[in-house]
This record gives C-alpha cells, sequence and structure tokens, in this order.
C-alpha cells in the first residue's frame, strides 16, 4: 500500500502546498473539512504570515516554509542576504515549533554548494529529496508507535497529530487490532474537529469526538489503552511541548495509569529541559471567538497559551525513528 493511501486526503502533499506559476498554494486546513482552498502567496513574507495566521498548522507549516524558500530561490536566485531574511521571516512566524528551524537550518547548510546557474532547480530538487525523507521517518515511527496500540482498547489523541499517528493507526489494523480513538474538539481553533476527526473517518476508523473538557470522563471509564500525540518540540530526556491540553490529558492519563507517548522527528540533545523555550501566547481575542463567531463580550477578559509544555513524568516516551526513548 502506497504510504499516501494510509493517510487522509489533507496530508497528501499536494494538499499540503505546492508552487504553480508565480505563487506558493497553501492549503488551507483552518477551512477543512467543510472546503477545500488555496491561498496563493507570492514570497516569503506572505507566507510566513499565513503560517502565523493559523491558515496551516503543525507539519503543514513545515511544507510550507519550505516550499516558500524555493518560491525565494525562483524570484532572487542565490541571493544569500534575501534567502537569510526569508528564513528568519518562516522561522519566527511560529518559533514554538522546532521542526521548521530544523528543516531550513539544513538546507542552509547545502545552500553553498548548490550552482548559481541552477540554483532554485538545485533548491527544489533538495526539498523533494528531503520530504521523501520525511516520508520514511514518519513510517519509522509509526512501525514503532503500532506496537503501542492495545487490541480492544481505545487511543486518545490531542489537535492534529500528523502522519505518523494515522500511518501507526494503518499499521495496527493491519494487524487485526481493532480500536476506537478519541478526538478533543481542541479549542478554539478546532484542529480535532476540523482535520483529525475527519480525517478517521475518511479512512474508516472507529472514532469518537468529544470536547476538550470529556477527557477524564472518558479515560477514566477504561475506555483508553495509550495516549499518542505529536509534538512541537521533544527533548531526550522526555519534555514534551505540544498543543495546549495535551498537558491536562496527560495529568489525566497517568492518574489512570494510561501511557503517554509522542511523536517526535527529532529529539533536541543539547538541553535537558523545555522550560527555556519560547512558548506561544496568542491574541486572546481568539479565545472569545470560535470560527469567527463571537462565544462571549469583547469586554471579557481571555488569555490564549497555545502550547502546553509536559514534564517527564506524565510521558513515557517519545517515539522517534530509531525507536522509543523512555
Amino acid at each position: 500500500m502506497r504510504l499516501e493511501e494510509r493517510l487522509p486526503s489533507s496530508l497528501h502533499h499536494g494538499c499540503i502546498a505546492f508552487i504553480e506559476g508565480d505563487h506558493l498554494m497553501v492549503g488551507m486546513r483552518s477551512l477543512l473539512p467543510f472546503e477545500r482552498r488555496f491561498l496563493p502567496v507570492s514570497n516569503a513574507r506572505e507566507a510566513a504570515e499565513a503560517i502565523r495566521d493559523m491558515v496551516t498548522q503543525g507539519g503543514g507549516q513545515l511544507e510550507v516554509a519550505l516550499w516558500a524558500m524555493v518560491l525565494e530561490a525562483r524570484l532572487h536566485g542565490k541571493d544569500l542576504e534575501a534567502l537569510a531574511e526569508a528564513k528568519e521571516a518562516l522561522v519566527s512566524a511560529r518559533r514554538t515549533n522546532g521542526a521548521v528551524a530544523k528543516a531550513l537550518g539544513l538546507m542552509w547548510d547545502i545552500i553553498p554548494d548548490l550552482p548559481q546557474s541552477t540554483f532554485a532547480r538545485g533548491l527544489e530538487d533538495w526539498v523533494r529529496s528531503h520530504l521523501e525523507e520525511m516520508d520514511r521517518t514518519y513510517l519509522a515511527m509509526a512501525e514503532h508507535g503500532s506496537r503501542l496500540v492495545e487490541d480492544g482498547k481505545g487511543v486518545l489523541t490531542t489537535c492534529f497529530p500528523e502522519h505518523s499517528f494515522f500511518l501507526c493507526l494503518s499499521l495496527a489494523r493491519e494487524e487485526g487490532k481493532r480500536f476506537t480513538v478519541y478526538v478533543p474538539e481542541t479549542r478554539p481553533y478546532l484542529q480535532g474537529a476540523h482535520l483529525t476527526a475527519p480525517g478517521l473517518c475518511e479512512l474508516g476508523y472507529d472514532h469518537s469526538l468529544v470536547c476538550d473538557n470529556m477527557v477524564a470522563s472518558i479515560v477514566s471509564s477504561g475506555r483508553v489503552g495509550v495516549y499518542l500525540t505529536a509534538s512541537d518540540r521533544a527533548t531526550s530526556s522526555r519534555w514534551v511541548v505540544n498543543k495546549t491540553g495535551s498537558l491536562q490529558n496527560a495529568i489525566v492519563c497517568k492518574a489512570y495509569g494510561v501511557p503517554y507517548y509522542a511523536f517526535s522527528i527529532g529529539v533536541d540533545e543539547d538541553r535537558e529541559s523545555l522550560e527555556d523555550y519560547p512558548v506561544e501566547w496568542r491574541d486572546a481575542s481568539e479565545v472569545r471567538k470560535c470560527q469567527g463567531v463571537g462565544t462571549t463580550l469583547d469586554e471579557v477578559e481571555a488569555l490564549y497559551p497555545a502550547f502546553d509544555i509536559v514534564p517527564p513524568d506524565y510521558v513515557a516516551g517519545i517515539i522517534t525513528k530509531g525507536g522509543i526513548i523512555r
């Protein structure tokens, strides 16, 4: 079975980002599942704005950033100053997610070796090769993760857990395991309701969408055997940064003996914890709305920490391509 056949259409490369003519077409995850549309951006600055505005999130912003650099190369050739500005704009759009900085750092390392005359083409070839390597990484992580899914037990997740989660479920199903996936809606942008649950529905998995405040009830009922999420950052000492809600769910799971594992495409070895990483706080006005519709008075005070830091006491392991760090 081809890798994309194991994934919901929202995770197919052509639905995330691609270059068409003079524009980068960014898949508007914010409109799914009701409308499939692409936002055309003409440079890396506009791509960074799309990332900041939540047009795409998670792994989507990584692919958008890679293709935005190719677009800049088409516009400016091997202009290192322009490329450096583009790189910084894309990295700083949402700094908590470390994947963009790591990938663009790898890209920057190979830029000096690319010939001026074929620079844009060379950069595009590197991006395609890098995405193929990412696919292999996703599958390797999924193979480790699938062993954690118990036959007859539920799987809890948070937000949109991306490629490795869906691949993990595919492998577990091929092994004959039966399970139900429990998906919190993930306020205020509802990635669980708009992306994860429709993806599970598309692929034919048993699933239940739940409100964010229902997790303790679901876990305490004994329905859940494992808690699996993606991660925006993770360390070798098992600190995890992921979407708000991850911490409270991890605490609940710990209380009821349910292990929490996070997928990570690359752990940070150089820090013992994530406490000094930048954790994004978004505009609190977004909490007073749901899908653009006000849910309370504009005068109401609100807070919007966009990510949780989950300490290692609540993390059973980090799933990497090389195995599980426990």
